[in-house]
Formats: structure tokens, C-alpha cells, sequence
């Protein structure tokens, strides 16, 4: 079904230890001298070496097969018919899946023991056993898109941050059910339910110990227990970080639901340095400054991912179907 497969690998801390002090043995004198070691990040480099290396040798013959370092994602063209894998840490499948359109996407996890991967949950021999048609589980994540009038948009399998450059104070209008009020705010987070494990559990943890606090622990309780939504839920959550009541701006408009029928609107009063950026990443960002308005939605566009389907065979133990 898919002629050609993609694997996309991220720099280890090593190289980029490397990067920094030019050699190995540089680096290891200054961490060594900082009571720091050297080890940890020479084993897992060897770790992360043997899983791409596992990866590719499992793939049939007649699949072709493209690696490429994830700072080439901007300006990669993936074939229609392609499978994409992902070898490293949720992030690394977050900030892929933006620049795909369509295309599965198997997220392998090179190193379970020191990798918690919510996404990042395959092994990996197991592209290639997908490839080969063993039996599979096929999820579709919803992702969130901010779009401009000129057309400009991004898209964000986690969150979006909308805001000052420098996490400064931001002003805007916000808009949403109707509902609209100016604001002057740290800025303002749409999450999905594939992030609502991230930037929004943080957002909620602080509410809760601050109730807490106060001793309102029942209100706490609900709090945490509201952490996350489906990752394939058709709605996203916004919230604004630090709103600031005033003479000009109010904070009645601070949390809501995203669906298809009702999207939010920011208008930016912000005359330099305002920014929309996704998954954490500020370097890949929209200019959002006064005058531009912004519409925040349920994008159209969803992130397969693929998985093996596994069987249980005992307490500690799994093993794959064939189809």
C-alpha cells in the first residue's frame, strides 16, 4: 500500500554536545568538572543509533526508504503514497506532523526507559511490520489551525499560543459565542486533546493548588480531574494566561470550547513583537501585530497515526497479529 517510507531522526544530546564543544572528550571534561556524567548521554546516543538501524532493516524490500534530520521538515516534499516515522520523543511526531498532509505517521520510541511517550508508543521493527500488513490501529488526532486574512496559517497538534514575543503583556479583543471583551493578558492557549496532557495540565495544576490553598480542595479535585479531553475530540480549549483587570480591559472572557461551529477571534492591538506559534516552537511563528485578526478553529486537517496492534501473551509480554 505505501511504496516509500520516511524516517525522521532529531539531533541526540551528544551531537549536540558536539555542537557545542566541538569534541567528546571537551565536553566530558566540562560536565565531568561540574560533578555532572558523561555516560548517560553516550549510552543513549548508542541506544538511539541502534533504533534508527533496527528501524530501516525492518522495512521490506521494495519499500524505499529516505532518512532525514528533522531540520529539513520545512522544506521536505513527502510523497502522497509515503509512510512517515518519527524515531524520539512526542515532540519530535508533534512538530512532524504539521508538514504532513495526509500520510500516516508511526511514532517510534527509541528508548521506553528514559522516554515517556504518549505518542511515541512504537517499537522499532514494528514499521516494518505495519508495512508488511500485520493488523494495525489507526487514530485520527485532531489538530488546531490560527489562519490570518492573507491566508497565512498554522497548524498545532498540541497547542497554540497566541501573545507577545517575549511573554509580555498582550493586548487584544477577543471574541468568542458572541461574547467579546479587550483584554491586556500573558497571552492566550488553545489546546487539543492530544495537548491537553501539556501546556493546559500546567495551566490547570497551578488553578487547582490555588485552591488548594485557600482550602477549596472538592473545587481542587475537579479541577485535576478535568486535565484532559480525547485526542480525537472535535472541539479545542482556549484559556488566557494572567488576564489583568482594568480602567480599559476585562477578564470575564478567560476559558471556552472551540468547535466547528464556533470559533474564536482575536484582534491584535499589539504594535510590534505579537506572535502566533504552535507546539512550543517560537521560532516558526505568524506576525500578529495591531490590525491583523486572527481566526482560531478545528482544522480540517487531522494527524493519522498509525500503530501495530498488539496481543497480550502474559503480564510483561506482547506480540503482534498478522492480518
Amino acid at each position: 500500500m505505501y511504496d516509500k517510507a520516511v524516517v525522521v531522526t532529531k539531533k541526540t544530546p551528544l551531537e549536540e554536545l558536539r555542537v557545542r564543544y566541538g569534541t567528546d572528550s571537551q565536553a566530558r571534561f566540562v560536565l565531568e568538572k561540574a560533578n555532572a556524567s558523561f555516560e548517560p548521554y553516550l549510552q543513549f546516543a548508542e541506544k538511539y543509533a541502534r533504533a534508527v538501524a533496527e528501524t530501516v532493516k525492518h522495512i521490506p524490500d521494495g519499500v524505499r526508504v529516505a532518512v532525514i534530520d528533522s531540520t529539513l521538515l520545512p522544506t521536505y516534499q513527502f510523497d502522497p503514497n509515503c509512510v512517515v516515522a518519527t524515531i524520539g520523543p512526542d515532540g519530535l511526531a508533534v512538530n512532524t506532523a504539521k508538514y504532513l498532509s495526509g500520510q500516516p505517521l508511526v511514532a517510534i520510541n527509541p528508548d521506553p526507559k528514559t522516554i515517556d511517550g504518549k505518542i511515541a508508543s512504537s517499537l522499532p521493527y514494528e514499521l516494518g511490520s505495519l508495512l508488511k500488513k500485520y493488523q494495525s490501529q489507526k487514530e485520527y488526532l485532531t489538530m488546531a489551525e490560527a489562519s490570518l486574512p492573507d491566508g497565512q496559517r498554522i497548524l498545532a497538534m498540541n497547542d497554540l499560543f497566541i501573545g507577545h514575543a517575549s511573554h509580555q503583556s498582550a493586548r487584544y479583543v477577543i471574541e468568542h459565542a458572541k461574547n467579546s471583551e479587550r483584554q491586556s493578558s500573558s497571552g492566550i492557549i488553545v489546546s487539543t486533546g492530544t495537548g491537553s496532557t501539556g501546556w493546559r495540565r500546567s495551566v490547570m495544576a497551578g488553578a487547582a493548588g490555588l485552591l488548594n490553598s485557600l482550602g477549596l480542595g472538592p473545587e481542587a479535585e475537579r479541577i485535576r480531574a478535568a486535565f484532559e479531553f480525547p485526542r480525537s475530540s472535535e472541539e479545542l480549549r482556549f484559556y488566557v494566561r494572567e488576564p489583568f483587570p482594568s480602567g480599559i480591559t476585562s477578564t470575564s472572557l478567560t476559558t471556552g470550547t472551540i468547535t466547528k461551529q464556533s470559533p474564536l477571534t482575536v484582534q491584535s492591538e499589539m504594535p510590534t513583537n505579537g506572535v502566533i506559534f504552535s507546539d512550543g516552537v517560537e521560532s516558526d511563528f505568524l506576525t500578529f501585530n495591531s490590525g491583523d485578526t486572527a481566526t482560531i478553529r478545528v482544522s480540517e486537517q487531522r494527524t493519522l497515526l498509525w500503530r501495530l496492534l498488539r496481543i497480550d501473551v502474559g503480564p510483561t509480554k506482547s506480540k503482534a497479529t498478522t492480518s
